[in-house]
Order: C-alpha cells, then sequence, then structure tokens
C-alpha cells in the first residue's frame, strides 16, 4: 500500500495576518523539536507498517514538510529529518515537498535541498503587489518571490509550486490580472489559488469587525476565479481541483492522496493521520508535544471513522477534484442516497454523473459548498 508522510514545522519567523493554524515563533526550540519528529517516527514504525499487509506491505510513496515555514528549520535538521524518513519507513518516493518562504531562498540553500532528495518546491507567494505583501505581513517582497523561482530552477528543482491569494480588500479584477500574468510568465509546474479568508481569531478578521477594512462583494470574488480558471486553462495548465492547477503531469501526488482516500502518516506537533478506519491529530503545543515523546508516549486524539463519516469525507474530497467522486467506493445504500440528493444538481447542470462518478461542472465549481453540503448525510 503505497503511503504519504506529512512532517509538520510550525516555527514562523512572523505570523500573517489572515493564518488560522498552528504555528509558533520559539526557535530556540527548533532543534529539540526536530529531534523529537525523529522520535516520533520510531515510535510510530509499527502503526506504519500495519497499514500494509503480507501481499501488499505499506511504503512511503510522498514526503511533504509544512507548516508554518519548514524553510526557517536549519539544514541539518533537514537533513536528519529526511534521513530518518527513510530508516524508520521503507520505500522509494517519487514526490518529496517542502514548503517554503521566497526570502528563505538562496543558491546553496536549494541545492542543498535537492542533494537531500527533495525534488518539488512549494512557495508561498500570495501576491505579487508589494503593498498587499505589507498588509498580508509577508516578510518578502516581489522581487524576492520572482528570483527565487529561478534560483530553485537553477538549482535542479523543476517541480515548483506556487501560492497565490484573491479577494483582498478593494482589489480590482485588473490587479488580480496582473497577478495571475506574472505567476504565468515564471512558468511553474503548479499554481494554488485561494479567496482571502476572514477566519475568526486571526487579526484579518478582528480588523474586518472592527470595520478597519471590508470583504470584497461576491459577484467581484466570482469574476477573479473565473478569470483564473479561464487564463490557467489557456495557459495550459489542468484544473484538476477547486484550488490547484498543474501543468500535465504535475499534479501534487501528496495532495492528491487526502482528496482520494489514500492513508497518510503525521509527525509533529498538530499533525493529523488517516488509515481509512480512524483519524488522528497530535497536540497543538510544541513544549507539551516535546515533553510527551521524550517521555515515550503519542500526545494525541483520535476518532472512529463510520461508514457515514467516510462517506461524508469523501462528499467534501473527492469531490473537489476533477476525477469526482467514485461511487464504486461506497455501499449501494449510500450510492442510492447519493444519488438521489444528486438528482436535482445533475438536472440543473451543476453535477454530472459518468462512469459511475459524481463530478462538479464548471458552474458546479462555483458553488461547490452548496452542492456538497446537500449530499451530506445527517
Amino acid at each position: 500500500m503505497k503511503t504519504g508522510i506529512y512532517i509538520h514545522i510550525p516555527f514562523c519567523k512572523s505570523r500573517c495576518i489572515y493564518c488560522g493554524f498552528y504555528s509558533s515563533t520559539l526557535f530556540g526550540l527548533q532543534h529539540d523539536y526536530a529531534a523529537t519528529l525523529i522520535k516520533e517516527m520510531y515510535l510510530r514504525r509499527s502503526e506504519f507498517n500495519g497499514l500494509g499487509s503480507i501481499d501488499s506491505p505499506n511504503s512511503v510513496d510522498t514526503i511533504y514538510i509544512g507548516g508554518g515555514t519548514p524553510s526557517t528549520l536549519p539544514l541539518p535538521d533537514i537533513q536528519d529529518i529526511l534521513n530518518s524518513v527513510s530508516e524508520c519507513f521503507p520505500g522509494n518516493p517519487r514526490e518529496v515537498t517542502i514548503e517554503v518562504n521566497p526570502d528563505d531562498i538562496t543558491p546553496e540553500f536549494v541545492g542543498r535541498l535537492h542533494s537531500f532528495g527533495i525534488n518539488r518546491i512549494s512557495m508561498g507567494i500570495q501576491t505579487f503587489d508589494d503593498s498587499r505583501l505589507q498588509f498580508l505581513h509577508r516578510r518578502h517582497t516581489s522581487s524576492q518571490a520572482i528570483d527565487a523561482v529561478r534560483i530553485i530552477k537553477e538549482a535542479g528543482i523543476e517541480n515548483i509550486s506556487i501560492d497565490l491569494m484573491f479577494g483582498f480588500p478593494k482589489q480590482t479584477l485588473d490587479e488580480w490580472a496582473a497577478d495571475v500574468q506574472t505567476a504565468i510568465s515564471l512558468s511553474p509546474t503548479h499554481i494554488s489559488a485561494y479567496s482571502l479568508m476572514y477566519e475568526e481569531g486571526t487579526p484579518l478578521y478582528r480588523m474586518m469587525s472592527e470595520g478597519k477594512i471590508a470583504q470584497i462583494d461576491d459577484e467581484a470574488s466570482l469574476s477573479m476565479y473565473k478569470y483564473l480558471m479561464d487564463t490557467l486553462e489557456t495557459a495550459g495548465y489542468e484544473h484538476y481541483e477547486i484550488s490547484n492547477f498543474a501543468k500535465p503531469g504535475y499534479r501534487s501526488v501528496h495532495n492528491s492522496s487526502y482528496w482520494h482516500n489514500v492513508p497518510y502518516l503525521g509527525i509533529g506537533a498538530s499533525a493529523h493521520s488517516y488509515n481509512i478506519s480512524t483519524r488522528s491529530w497530535n497536540i497543538a503545543d510544541i513544549r507539551q508535544y516535546i515533553k510527551a515523546v521524550n517521555n515515550g508516549t503519542l500526545p494525541s486524539e483520535s476518532e472512529t471513522i463510520d461508514e457515514t463519516t467516510h462517506y461524508n469525507d469523501l462528499v467534501t474530497t473527492a469531490l473537489r477534484t476533477s476525477d469526482g467522486m467514485d461511487l464504486d467506493s461506497i455501499s449501494p445504500a449510500l450510492r442510492q442516497y447519493a444519488l438521489q440528493c444528486a438528482g436535482i444538481h445533475i438536472n440543473n447542470g451543476l453535477l454530472k454523473h459518468a462512469d459511475n462518478h459524481l463530478k462538479l461542472t464548471r458552474e458546479g465549481l462555483f458553488v461547490s459548498d452548496m452542492v456538497m453540503g446537500d449530499l451530506i448525510k445527517i
């Protein structure tokens, strides 16, 4: 059985105003944290092997180092972590990704990452507008982002994904178009694009609540999303997931495992794991995580995934993709339920039923949350 390994590096030099993920500025704990990640791997070797069988032993297909900002971690720690993955979990991963910030990129840094076996870089650019980068509290500039893409390619890593963001307060369609065109000119193999989210508890949400900024209207956001789809598809990118576009052959293999029911092991504070029948997550506290693992325990909670939960997970993951939701993967009763709920959306052109898969149409993408909500089984 092919499996993904996710490794969470929660350290950030500064916190972006929109971020709701667990992160920390406790850089004095970086080395201890890296050593603890390795200890967790050794603690979970039997769990990993248990995902497979005698006929189909488990093996690592993808490794993803995410955060936080993994590129703030010292290079020796990154190397030790990857060496330990190889020691603890068998396999010959075809995709090894690390998330980076543009201002951390130097020829030496990327060259070392390449020598460690990393073959994919995911870089958070968000926008090429310097004033908006400052608004988000991003540390890099537009010119640094552009230079970073060039440096990564020159170091021999061709598989580059960049993140973009749209829907800023007062942003115009022309301003968004300039970001998209700049991204295309850099020719990354993969582009992820997300609408700016106002998550409760973030500085951005407080600014909105206090009336300092206002969200753009839904019509403007929809126009930006349509422009993104049309322009990237014309430029040769495949729209394979609601927010993700890839050149042929460059879909994110690791992220696709999340959308297509593939087991994965999450290592680190706040990291999640999934093995078909259960979902677990580590404590979101670096100090408590380090203390627990050093005492030989896993600081995690878990839940059992019953048939209905599994179905609902498929609705909210597989249906996001261009491949759609495989109705053969669920029971006849749930298949009947899904088709019954989908009927109205098939008739109104938001869903299509083909090859025993349910898929969102182009029009369905624009109202995907509503469509998926109607298929959820309560």
